[in-house]
This record gives C-alpha cells, structure tokens and sequence, in this order.
C-alpha cells in the first residue's frame, strides 16, 4: 500500500466506524511508516522507557537496524510477543498492584496497534466515559458530574473486583470482531494477551486479564466497558418524566396570593389607599407566604419523574439515581446480572453500596454529596423584583480530610493532629532552588488536582501551614538557624524569593501562595530580576540545577556540546548505609557530565571497569582497602585516562 494512500485510508477510519460500518485491512495499514514513526517518539517520551522488559533491552539500544528487523517479523507473521515483566506496586490500603513491564519492542508494536484502534473506536464511545481517551481526564469527568448531577438522591456505588486481571479473552475479541473484519489484526492481539508474564524468574500463561502497564491495555479495557456504557443507555432511557407534580396546597396557597395583590391593586387604582381591607390583604398574604414557604413547589419523591445520571473513568463508574431507594437497588442489581452474565465481571459485594446523596460518594478521590442552601436570593423577572428560594439538592464536590491528612504523611511534612512541622533530612543536602522547586511541585500538583472542589481553599489552609513550616525547617536545618530566621531572608516584598544563577544570569523562585490560582501555575516558573534579598550560600559543589547548564564533557573536554548526567555510583548498590548518610556523597560527588559517544562508551565498558583498571594501573592492592564510593571514583579516573583525544574511548 502506498504511503499516500495509507493515510487517506488512516485519515477516513474514524468516518467509516461512525458509520458503524465493519473496518477491514487494519494489518496492511500498520505497515504505514507514520504509524510506527509516531509510536517510536510516544513511547520514548514516556517515563518509563528506561524500564527494560523480560530481556533487558531499553530503547537507548533500539536502533533503526532493529526496528526494521522487527517489522519484518511482525508483517511475516512470525512475530511473538514476550511475556511482560511482573512487579508489583503498593497500594494506598497497604496492599499492592501487579504492573506488566513489556518489552520495548512489544511496547512499540503495542502502539501501532493502540494508535489503529483508537482511530476505529473513538468515534463511537460513549460520552459518558472519560478513561485514557484523548481530551478526556478526571478533570472532564468530574465537571460533566458538577453540572448535569444536581437534584441526585442517591448515588449507586459499584466496584468490580480486579477489573484488568478478569477480562475474559473470548468476550474482549469477539467484541472486537464485531468492528473489526481482519483476522491478522485480531490474531496480532490474540497473542499479545496469551503471552503471559514472568514473576520470580518463572514463566506464567495469562488465561485472562489484560496487564496493567501495557501500552494498549487501557484501550482494550474501554472497548470490554463499552458494552456497559451502552447498557446503561438503554436502562437511562427508561427512567421518564418530565415535570414533577405540584402539592395541591401549594399551588391553592399561590391562588389565593394572587388574588389578595389583585384586590389591592384594584382598591388602590380606585381611590381607596385607606381601605382596610387593603391591610387585612397585606396581612393575609404575609401569612400565606409563611405557610407556602413551608411547603416544596414540586414533590421531590413524584414516583412519576425518575431520572438516571452515569458516569465512568476506566473501572471506575458511579451511577446517580433521581427517585425512589427501591429505584436504586433495581438499578444496582441490573449493573450486577449485566456484569455476570454478559463480561463474566465479578461486583464486590463489600465495596459496592448504595448512599444517599447527602451523605456522599467517593469518585476519583472527591466527595460528591448534594445539599440544600436555607438562604434566599434575590432576582429580577420582567422588571419585577422577587425573593427566590436556593435551589434543592445542589451537587458539590468536595476534598475529603483523609486525603489531605495523607499527601501530610507521605510528604513528611510532620504531625498532621498536632499541627507540628518536621523537616525533610535528604533534602538538606540539595540547593535552596532546588528544595522550593520540589516543595512547590508537590503543592501545585495537589492542589491543581483538587481544584474543582467548592471548599479547596478551606481544606488547604491547614496543609499549606504544615507544608510552609516543613520548608522552613528544612532550609533551617540545612543553613542552621531557625525557621523564622529562613523567612525572614527570604522576604521579598509580599512574596519569598529564592535566587540561583543560570549561565551567570540570576535567576529566582517564588514560594507557593495559596492565593496562587489554582491549576494554572507552572511547577518551576522562576521569577527574574527581583531584589537580591534572599541569597544563601550553597555548600554543594554540583547540583540538579547544574545539568540544566553543562555544556563541556569532562571526558573528552568537548565543549558546547549536549551533555547527559552519568552516575557512578546507585544507592541501590551500596548496602549497609542509610539514604540520610548517603544522600551528600551521591548528590555532590556521584555524577559525571559527558556528552553522548562517552557516555555510550562508559556504559558499555562499566561491567569491565575492574580489568581495565588493572590494566592501566596497575594497583590491584590499592583498591582492596578502599571505601565503596571511593574506589567507584577511583575506576571512572581509570576509565578518563583511557579516553582519547576524539572522545571515542578507545584505550
């Protein structure tokens, strides 16, 4: 296929799904150069690129030889893909979560097919699911709930028990063949669900389950919910009505307002402002205000006006329901039959409830609770002013406590109940620049996550006090002297400032204000050409900051050249000391800078540093002695001296 017809036939995927038409020669599109060039640049930017598979293998040593290599064996059919790395990650209930780790070719295959399917099956998700799509966020999810979920009277609460390690095989590819008419592209899938994974060096068959870490994994888990999504259309539709009935005594108590201000208006038209009658009207009305204030204008429990709201992130969904309990538990056992019978999916009897919507539910880690304001407001109609009652059942989303309290204890920032700040020993060792910049970071992400909730400021306000005291005394700590002595140098005007140098230009950063807006600040914007009130000496002789600006590699002595940060030593290999003692020698004296070729040349030479420092030394005995770290730097001085001048490494 011709490259400029695959992107014709690329480009009028999503209008031929929308169509619901079945798609065909999704394998012959996947040979298109942009698919895998797109995928190579998406994968590698991810965090976690550097991760190797089952063989080791990480992208830095996929070249284009490789990737040819690799579609050739996936275009000839005789591609496999390896078994995914198995760890397992901790939870926030204290238990843990299995993570696939494939391999970096899976992974890029994984893409293609990923970028293939989301161009077939975007067009036809359903608008109530916000889980790994483009666009789409928690953020989305949650403001499509603020708006459209107000007057909710209960909330139905399910959870399915481990979603990604029970989706069925037969179900997920016969859903899949139902858009889909290319066996090659669904047998491509095939295999990449029964490849099984690795867990203590013993391989595993996978007989169901998609794994977690996987690039298309999250897609294929939206395709197997789709059914759901669609289910829930067709029971949505069946909770009808379109007004709420209105209590008698309401409506005969408005009447009767009505016909009082009448009299009035035509008494005084005609002249008799001094009628008593007129004041015994105005007392009347006062009086059926009252009792008609008393009463709602709609009945809120009218069998008749039922009303279903759905909304799903991933595996996570939560359902709203506008009428009766027993409406509810209908509900929540229809999701379960639909569950069981037709995605073979487990609910958690435990974990799955049913609330009541003042009480509250927990979705995407915020409170969604409704209330009912007792205050009135005032508005103008038709030139006339009139006192409104608030509005019934008024959705709010809010920061619960726990997870403030808990982001407290992960960051240690000290005593969440006593209110008592603590500092942070392995950051004391770090410049001050870079101290604001993780202790900013840290705030901003929490509180541009929860930004949405109504009461963010009030739950803020005692974190930011733990938080600003555990940067206090951290800079204490490191400069030795008091938490208030700290603020008191950094006083900039209103805000605190700290100043660093970049390329001889200074430089400075803010401390976070919880009068910042939220969600709209940039985690290491720096502030120029401020007073120079806040300087303080910095004992390290390099830093984070430092990678930002080497331009000369201190093997070859190259200059103005991209230079890559080289550690000589892990932590992880070093055993027998704590992080607090270790964290001044690997921060100040662990790193070389070296450009690209070096670099490449001292990884591979790292596992016969040892011979080669033999060889060029020879001192076999002077390292016999010699401190861990020590030595470590003693066999990267062997390795500079082995260095040519053309930086190519070659002794």
């Amino acid at each position: 296929m011709l490259p400029t017809t695959a992107e014709k036939r690329l480009e009028r995927l999503p209008i031929l799904s929308a169509q619901g038409k079945r798609i065909n020669g999704l394998f012959n599109l996947m040979k298109c150069d942009s698919l895998w060039d797109d995928a190579l640049n998406r994968v590698a930017r991810n965090k976690g690129a550097e991760t190797p598979g089952v063989d080791g293998i990480t992208f830095k040593d996929l070249g284009p030889e490789k990737l040819g290599r690799l579609k050739t064996r996936v275009f000839s059919n005789v591609y496999r893909p390896h078994p995914v790395r198995r760890v397992h990650i901790p939870k926030s209930n204290g238990k843990t979560r299995p993570l696939g780790i494939p391999t970096v070719e899976d992974r890029l295959v994984q893409e293609v097919v990923r970028s293939v399917l989301e161009r077939s099956y975007e067009p036809v998700f359903s608008q109530h699911s916000h889980g790994f799509r483009p666009g789409r966020s928690c953020h989305t999810a949650l403001e499509n709930i603020k708006c459209t979920w107000s007057g909710m009277k209960w909330f139905v609460d399910v959870d399915i028990v481990g979603f990604f390690d029970n989706i069925d095989h037969g179900i997920l590819l016969g859903l899949l063949r139902k858009r889909i008419d290319d066996d090659k592209f669904i047998d491509l899938i095939r295999r990449m669900l029964k490849a099984g994974f690795v867990e203590d060096w013993k391989h595993n068959p996978t007989y169901s389950g998609t794994p977690q870490g996987g690039v298309v994994s999250p897609l294929l888990a939206n395709i197997y919910l789709h059914e759901l999504d669609e289910y829930m259309g067709t029971v949505q539709a069946g909770f009808k009505g379109k007004l709420r009935s209105a209590p008698p005594e309401y409506w005969r108590l408005t009447g009767r307002i009505q016909h009082r201000w009448k009299r009035i208006h035509r008494l005084r038209a005609e002249g008799h402002g001094d009628d008593p009658a007129i004041d015994a009207d105005l007392r009347d009305i006062e009086a059926a205000h009252a009792q008609r204030d008393a009463l709602p204008a709609r009945d809120p429990f009218d069998p008749n006006f039922r009303r279903l709201r759905y909304c799903r992130y991933a595996d996570d969904f939560l359902i709203g329901i506008i009428g009766s309990k027993q409406d509810a538990q209908e509900v929540m056992v229809q999701v379960r039959d639909f569950l069981t019978t037709h995605l073979k999916l487990r609910m958690s009897e435990e974990k799955s409830k049913i609330v009541k919507a003042t009480d509250g539910a927990r979705f995407l880690g915020y409170d969604v609770v409704t209330y009912t304001a007792a205050c009135r407001r005032q508005i103008t109609r038709n030139g006339r002013a009139y006192t409104a009652r608030s509005t019934a059942d008024v959705l709010q989303l809010q920061v619960p406590w726990k997870k403030v309290a808990k982001f407290c204890a992960d960051k240690e920032y000290g005593d969440w109940e006593g209110m008592r700040g603590a500092p942070r020993l392995p950051l004391i060792h770090c410049q001050d620049a870079e101290i604001v910049m993780a202790y900013n970071a840290e705030i901003r992400g929490f509180a541009g996550y929860y930004a949405l909730a109504k009461d963010v400021r009030k739950k803020l306000n005692k974190l930011a006090a733990m938080w600003s005291r555990s940067l206090g005394l951290t800079l204490g700590r490191k400069h030795k002297c008091s938490a208030a002595k700290v603020f008191e140098r950094l006083k900039c005007g209103r805000d605190y400032v700290v100043r660093y140098q970049v390329k001889g230009k200074p430089k400075s950063v803010r401390l976070w204000r919880q009068q910042d807006p939220l969600g709209r600040v940039n985690p290491l914007a720096a502030v120029d050409n401020l007073p120079n009130t806040a300087v303080f000496v910095n004992r390290q002789t390099r830093s984070i900051l430092e990678t930002f600006v080497r331009d000369r590699c201190e093997v070859c002595d190259a200059k103005n050249v991209d230079c890559e940060t080289h550690t000589i030593r892990y932590l992880a290999n070093v055993s027998g000391r704590t992080v607090a003692s270790l964290t001044p020698t690997t921060h100040t004296h662990s790193r070389i800078y070296v450009c690209a070729p070096c670099l490449a040349d001292l990884r591979s030479r790292r596992s016969t540093v040892q011979g080669l420092l033999l060889r060029l030394s020879g001192e076999p005995d002077a390292l016999k002695g010699a401190r861990p770290v020590r030595r470590e730097l003693r066999l990267e001085s062997a390795l500079k001296s082995a260095v040519c001048d053309d930086g190519r490494g070659k002794a």
